[in-house]
């Protein structure tokens, strides 16, 4: 065999392995047993309404206008720490809170899977605004919400003058997603599926 033959087969054996491993971990995910206990999901809402309250600020600074949308929401969902990151079957993962009038009202988790290479975790943050009071209703009376799927979530952007998109505003749900540097731009949430913690 020669040295280019055998670099070809080498490679063509690393594929074969990485696809196996991979199709090993989503095989992996689904053997649970369907009506198996699930461990109760804790959550800290002292620590995540505080999480809360710094995520709309930074949303404030980075969106201007977005105060205004979310005072005048039928309520906003907000997630300050979605984390994820793997080699190459991925899933991201947050808590979060509910927020009607102000106060919040329900916590949620949220999670989300990927396929492809992520180096290290990533966190974001990711808020939904409920701008119709159907759009509320309907996402509270679920079991389980999948964004895209269960409501049609628009991306929020920013108009040329700086503000948010008054068609931004006018959607029935409208999400933002915030990472260290500010409002990272055309990032859509569609697939992230969303369970409220009981």
């Amino acid at each position: 065999m020669t040295e280019k033959n055998l670099r070809t087969h080498l490679r063509s054996v690393a594929v074969a392995a990485t696809v196996a491993l991979g199709g090993f971990a989503i095989t992996a995910c689904t053997t649970t047993p369907p009506h198996a206990a699930q461990p109760a999901v804790v959550v800290n809402r002292t620590s995540v309404d505080s999480q809360v309250d710094a995520t709309l600020a930074r949303l404030y600074t980075a969106v201007p206008g977005s105060r205004d949308m979310v005072q005048r929401a039928a309520g906003v969902l907000v997630f300050p720490a979605v984390v994820g990151g793997s080699f190459i079957v991925g899933a991201e993962h947050g808590q979060g809170a509910l927020r009607v009038g102000g106060r919040s009202v329900d916590y949620y988790s949220t999670t989300s899977g990927s396929i492809g290479f992520q180096a290290g975790a990533q966190s974001k943050a990711v808020i939904y605004v409920f701008n119709s009071a159907d759009a509320l209703k309907k996402f509270r009376a679920s079991e389980g919400w999948n964004a895209g799927v269960d409501g049609t979530v628009a991306i929020g952007t920013v108009g040329a003058n700086g503000m948010v998109d008054t068609q931004t505003a006018q959607q029935p749900v409208t999400s933002f997603v915030l990472t260290n540097a500010g409002l990272e731009a055309g990032v859509s949430v569609q697939g992230s599926k969303i369970t409220r913690i009981k």
